[in-house]
């Protein structure tokens, strides 16, 4: 069986970052090996980035166990399922004056960074069907967390009319067919979150038929307490809410729970490109994570300080032995 990117790695991947993904790549397939589990963080716009091309075949190939990311991301990965064709990339974004960027947000685009997503057939399409799924559970008593109505929409079939990319590459989609275990902390900060927001301000929908952040950090408790016996691993692609939230379910564990045999996390990486500086969470480096009880003295740590949408495929292509 050939390997190409898997070889081209191992033979040109040497020294500095380069050496850092191999050896970061090695330690994801180590614990793996050893029936260990491995969360997934996805911060920023993983999902625009069509993370899901390969992330999906991850999930397909049970090398990711538990995810947590951003709405951003939750949402974002469905709206380049049904609206494909209609993004608009824009390569010389560091050129746009802000006439120029008036002009894309009038034309309904919202860029981000090189991509901009079609308000209209992006959000639109999938407000009309979510808001249904919404007051339904709310008029028959029920409740549940963002991703658990986003699976709901995804396996309606409801969607299946817009669909514009192969549904192999919708990480969303492979994550709901396996109804895998999300965390989505700061949901109310991203698209569908503003506009189940406006629903509650116009009297159409209570908060509370949306669980909160409480109930997702209750939620992966309950799920760690059950799955880290043989240790579960990190692996964080970028900084932010999507890394935190999830990393501190240990110490809560540990010290405000005082269950003391509770593991620490078994394995550690972040593709990072914030430099390391005073207080910054993203920029610091795993060693630090040890003063807050969330990392051990001998877990393995790795830190991989460049692009995480160059990085991290190229990781998925060697676990998944591409």
């Amino acid at each position: 069986m050939k390997k190409p990117i898997t070889e081209f790695i191992e033979k040109y991947f040497l020294h500095f970052n380069a050496a850092a993904l191999v050896d970061a790549a090695k330690g994801y397939e180590e614990q793996l090996n050893k029936g260990n589990k491995m969360l997934v963080s996805l911060a920023g716009a993983m999902s625009t980035a069509e993370l899901g091309k390969i992330f999906a075949e991850m999930i397909r190939k049970d090398k990711v166990q538990i995810i947590s990311c951003t709405g951003a991301n939750l949402e974002e990965d469905i709206m380049n399922l049904v609206a494909h064709s209609h993004y608009k990339r824009v390569p010389n974004y560091r050129d746009l004056t802000p006439q120029d960027e008036w002009d894309l947000l009038e034309k309904g685009l919202n860029r981000v960074t090189d991509t901009c997503i079609p308000e209209e057939e992006a959000f639109r399409r999938i407000q009309e069907h979510i808001v249904k799924i919404w007051k339904d559970a709310e008029a028959n008593g029920e409740r549940y967390l963002p991703h658990e109505y986003m699976y709901k929409l995804l396996l309606s079939g409801v969607l299946e009319q817009y669909y514009e990319i192969d549904i192999k590459n919708s990480w969303m989609y492979a994550a709901a067919e396996k109804n895998l275990p999300i965390v989505c902390p700061g949901w109310e900060d991203s698209t569908m979150g503003n506009i189940f927001a406006s629903y509650v301000l116009k009297g159409e929908l209570k908060a509370s038929t949306m669980k909160s952040g409480i109930e997702y950090m209750t939620f992966l408790a309950d799920w760690y307490t059950d799955n880290s016996s043989n240790g579960i691993g990190f692996f964080q692609i970028g900084g932010g809410i999507a890394g935190d939230f999830p990393i501190c379910v240990v110490p809560m564990l540990y010290q405000d729970m005082e269950r003391t045999d509770t593991p620490f996390w078994s394995y550690f990486c972040q593709i990072s490109d914030s430099t390391t500086s005073y207080g910054s969470y993203s920029g610091a480096v795993p060693n630090e994570k040890i003063t807050w009880g969330k990392l051990d003295i001998d877990t393995p740590k790795f830190i991989i300080e460049s692009d995480a949408t160059i990085v991290a495929p190229l990781i998925f292509a060697y676990l998944l032995k591409m």
